[in-house]
């Protein structure tokens, strides 16, 4: 069965992932890195996407994006992911697609999940057991949002600004909401939202994406559904 047109929403705050293929390495050296996140900042510029937090993994990238168009989201990730995977073909003596397939995104809600999503993206080096605090991984937002440090990539939104008057409140404050216990179900929401293409919110949330698209986005695994699956679409229009 063809997947569905990926949910897209101008100036809505989208977490995308991209894996290496057959879960393969995408950065090898420092200098790997330093090129994808100036891919970034030029595709930024290109298509007019802000970019509110990212995590380079050696196999795996998360982003948290705001496009200004419907398209700009898939032309920035697509255009990121074929200058990089040039680069890297070029410099391994490499062939082929660097890239598992197309990326994945989920639509997040700013006013309760944008920073969730952050620290997320953030904890991920944590969680997968290569450092012990995310001010140890050099390949993450974490010390612009933490330490207030400048930078032309990242951009900083409304609920981040709140947090304080001046840079360094603003990142005492992240730090120490950060390394708060984290909600029950928390993680798994922003998780499953990413592997259905769905969405990260409240379902009231769920229900503007619905008008705003004139259509359903289902927080479902993706792929053809059996056919005993009974989809309830009753908390949308209620």
């Amino acid at each position: 069965m063809p997947r569905g047109p990926r949910p897209v929403v101008p100036w809505i705050p989208h977490h995308v992932t991209h894996r290496g293929n057959n879960r393969g390495l995408i950065f090898i050296n420092p200098d790997d890195y330093q090129f994808y996140l100036a891919c970034l900042k030029w595709a930024k510029t290109l298509y007019r996407c802000r970019i509110y937090a990212y995590v380079l993994m050696t196999n795996h990238v998360h982003l948290l994006l705001d496009p200004a168009h419907v398209a700009h989201l898939g032309s920035s990730m697509k255009r990121v992911a074929g200058r990089y995977t040039r680069y890297m073909n070029k410099r391994y003596g490499r062939t082929g697609t660097l890239w598992e397939g197309r990326f994945r995104s989920a639509l997040v809600e700013r006013e309760r999940y944008l920073l969730a999503a952050c620290r997320y993206i953030e904890m991920n080096p944590v969680r997968a057991g290569i450092v012990m605090h995310p001010r140890e991984y050099p390949w993450s937002s974490y010390l612009i949002h933490a330490e207030g440090k400048t930078n032309s990539l990242v951009d900083c939104d409304p609920w981040y600004e709140s947090l304080g008057i001046d840079a360094h409140t603003r990142g005492r404050a992240y730090e120490t909401w950060l390394e708060e216990s984290i909600p029950k179900g928390e993680w798994d929401s922003i998780r499953m939202a990413i592997r259905r293409s769905g969405w990260a919110g409240s379902e009231q949330f769920g229900k503007q994406i619905a008008v705003i698209l004139g259509r359903v986005v289902e927080n479902r695994p993706p792929g053809r559904p059996k056919h005993t699956a009974k989809i309830n679409l009753s908390p949308f229009f209620k």
